[in-house]
């Protein structure tokens, strides 16, 4: 369908004004609330005790969840690429999971599950393992809620790539570990790097399934998200704008390694 030239520009400026209304609109408000005050007012909000703690947490979660996902969602994406068997396409909607089901939810789950009431509670109540309420609750949260990321990044490279390189170490003497760290890992490393940002991204902006399985506590369980959500219940609005703001770096940053690594996609593809 060819579109007049009056039509075309009307299309772009809708785009770009509902662009502006859900986005650089609600963004730039928040940047405003957080910088009149001050750049001292702002590094005084995001340095306090509270605050410093939520950083270490949140980064500490990501530094955890990035490496299980790697270990996990590599070995799985070669599974799904590489092999047909009964049941795939179940296993496949069961990845896809987190993407269909509310955080909330999974938040729940857990609960049924790792509770002291729930189908593992033993672990609580006989071993003094303390899951949900805790640090663990909020990695098994996390953990969920970005398994998706890394497979679906890696599993359509792999499909790229095929399989005669891999076949042909294989014929030569290889063995499957020299295949996959000479050949594999080098074929998927964009597609890794990929998924591993998203995943850095949406540990550290998770809040419904965080919550339900956090205690919440102030320099104990309390992560950058739920952070700013108790500043903001507390009437500390200004604290809320600046850790969202601190938040909003990160995703800018995020924004701007997927922009990169775009490229040298687009670039090792040609």
């Amino acid at each position: 369908m060819i579109l007049s030239p009056a039509v075309r520009l009307l299309l772009r400026w809708v785009a770009i004004g509902y662009i502006a209304i859900l986005v650089l609109v609600p963004v730039g408000l928040i940047l405003w609330r957080t910088f009149s005050p001050g750049v001292g007012a702002f590094f005084a909000s995001v340095g306090t005790p509270a605050a410093i703690s939520a950083l270490q947490l949140s980064l500490l979660v990501v530094a955890i969840v990035v490496p299980l996902n790697v270990l996990f969602g590599v070995p799985t994406a070669l599974v799904l690429a590489r092999n047909r068997f009964r049941g795939k396409s179940v296993l496949q909607a069961i990845i896809d999971l987190p993407f269909a089901v509310s955080p909330v939810v999974v938040g729940v789950a857990l609960i049924l599950l790792w509770g002291s009431a729930g189908l593992f509670g033993f672990v609580q109540n006989d071993l003094g393992l303390g899951i949900i309420f805790s640090f663990p609750g909020i990695v098994l949260a996390s953990v969920f809620v970005t398994v998706p990321f890394v497979i679906r990044e890696v599993e359509p490279v792999l499909h790229e790539i095929g399989t005669d390189q891999e076949e042909a170490s294989a014929t030569l003497g290889a063995q499957w570990w020299q295949t996959f760290w000479r050949i594999t890992l080098p074929s998927i490393r964009w597609g890794l790097t990929y998924g591993i940002v998203l995943t850095v991204a949406r540990t550290l902006g998770e809040f419904g399934a965080v919550i339900m399985v956090s205690s919440n506590l102030p320099g104990q369980s309390q992560t950058l998200t739920l952070l700013v959500a108790d500043r903001y219940n507390r009437g500390a609005e200004y604290g809320a704008y600046a850790i969202a703001t601190l938040l909003m770096s990160v995703a800018v940053l995020v924004l701007v390694a997927q922009v990169i690594l775009d490229a040298r996609r687009a670039k090792a593809a040609k």
